[in-house]
């Protein structure tokens, strides 16, 4: 990635390091020469030249990684809103998923890389199963390479068995041309386990390991992918640190386990959990078996599409848990174990480390990658007093409060406007994509798979509903 010719220095931040101890620079500077951080601290001298921003006000943070996004699903924007996981797969998987062109998977992939970098996410995963074919993966990998910001491609289709793709030579040639001499920050590859006894993605575990390359699973999808696939995979030797294990919420202790002792990653998708039913969020098992997490927001068709939500939402859903599982035992919780400090680390360095690339991104230090997000927002009442900088990040600020961003020294963002980005283009795609899903489905179809119908409830009767009810007749409107 190309960075600019001339200095940058952020001026007087609060200075979120994200470094090993955590440190914060009340009034700091971040001086940026070419692609990298040069030097942080107060006062600094910088070289003639050099480009000020004024961070004064603002928080300045490493800049954000999401590890688990369905990038092409961003064309359908809110389109499932209303579902349950169930819908989801028969919507993608089984009926209007094969759908897509290749021209639909970059318009999807283009906006999402888009408004990833606009809200300070400087690193995305791009989980990318509708490749069904080479031209599909093509079409992915030219809309991210046109965004300036990091772009890891997990290649997935779920059209197809992942022990037929990943085998295949329009597959192979397709990492030949595009992966080897390519411009994305990295390469997996995107699939899961059901629990077939057969075992038959071990020959893209196989694959996996003749490229080089981590695999990107989900598990702990209820009724999806439980602990027999945790199982299949360790048996078998496959279960490595560079693993990354999306949402892992309905797996038993064996499981967590597992994943412990073999230094594999958890990238939590809390909106997601929450909404579409693959089990509690699981910071409050992970973090009792110490295992590394990173945040992702899984997929626009849904949900918010930045860290800012992701951070708040599992924050609360580990505290809430918490509490429940105290009140269940008739006892109070007087400290929270999870804190905002964690999940600001999740977001950004617990990403990094996830992707392979701790010594690179993730904290703000010498000699790392200039990805900067600056926050601030004179014109908001919210953004102060700044007084505790990661609750501030995490239940304070949010997307439109995200001033500058900058990505290998690049500045992409500046004053909360987007630079050297088309989005007018990038929207007539989207657009045509729209109008091409929606008229090729037919309206009752649209209609009917954006608003599925709604179960019966049932009402309990209430005992204290009554016609003759008067107040301050207590004792005569008791029923008998």
């Amino acid at each position: 990635m190309s960075s600019s010719d001339r200095p940058v220095v952020f001026r007087n931040g609060l200075v979120i390091t994200m470094d090993d101890t955590h440190t914060i620079i009340p009034g700091g500077d971040v001086l940026v020469v070419g692609d990298k951080i040069e030097q942080i601290g107060t006062g600094l001298e910088v070289p003639e030249g050099t480009e000020e921003i004024d961070a004064a006000g603002g928080i300045v943070m490493p800049g954000m990684i999401d590890t688990h996004r369905h990038m092409w699903q961003t064309a359908m924007r809110g389109y499932g809103a209303d579902w349950t996981l169930t819908q989801y797969f028969v919507w993608y998987y089984l009926e209007s998923g094969k759908l897509f062109r290749p021209e639909d998977i970059f318009a999807g992939n283009l906006l999402s890389a888009i408004e990833a970098v606009d809200a300070g996410v400087t690193t995305s995963v791009d989980w990318s199963h509708g490749l069904q074919t080479p031209d599909h993966a093509d079409a992915a990998v030219d809309a991210l390479e046109s965004v300036p910001g990091r772009f890891v491609l997990a290649y997935g289709n779920i059209q197809q068995g992942p022990w037929e793709w990943t085998n295949s030579p329009g597959f192979r040639d397709f990492v030949r041309r595009r992966i080897d001499h390519g411009k994305l920050e990295g390469f997996q590859i995107a699939f899961d386990v059901p629990g077939d006894p057969a075992f038959p993605e071990k020959a893209a575990f196989e694959a996996a390991r003749e490229l080089g390359v981590p695999v990107n699973t989900h598990v702990g999808v209820w009724g999806a992918t439980n602990d027999n696939g945790v199982k299949m995979m360790y048996e078998n030797g496959f279960m490595t640190p560079e693993n990354i294990y999306v949402h892992a919420a309905t797996l038993t202790n064996d499981s967590y386990s597992r994943i412990a002792a073999t230094g594999g990653s958890v990238s939590v998708s809390t909106e997601s959990e929450q909404s579409a039913g693959q089990g509690y969020p699981p910071t409050w098992q992970l973090r009792k078996h110490g295992i590394p997490v990173s945040l992702s927001m899984d997929t626009s068709v849904w949900w918010s599409a930045d860290l800012f939500a992701a951070m708040r939402a599992t924050l609360s859903a580990d505290r809430s848990r918490e509490h429940m599982e105290a009140h269940g035992k008739q006892e109070t919780v007087t400290n929270h174990h999870l804190r905002a400090e964690n999940v600001v680390e999740f977001a950004t360095r617990g990403g990094a480390k996830a992707i392979g690339k701790d010594d690179k991104l993730g904290a703000l230090t010498p000699g790392r990658q200039a990805d900067i997000v600056l926050i601030k927002n004179d014109d908001s009442p919210a953004m102060f007093p700044i007084l505790n900088p990661y609750g501030h990040i995490v239940y304070q600020a949010n997307r439109a409060d995200v001033h500058t961003v900058m990505v290998g020294g690049n500045v992409v963002k500046r004053d909360g406007k987007l630079v050297g980005t088309d989005l007018p283009a990038a929207r007539a795609k989207v657009g045509a994509t729209v109008d091409y899903l929606r008229g090729t489905l037919g309206e009752e179809a649209w209609q009917r798979g954006m608003n599925p119908q709604i179960p019966e409830s049932e009402m309990f009767d209430n005992p204290y509903q009554y016609s003759d009810y008067e107040p301050g007749k207590a004792d005569e409107n008791i029923a008998e």
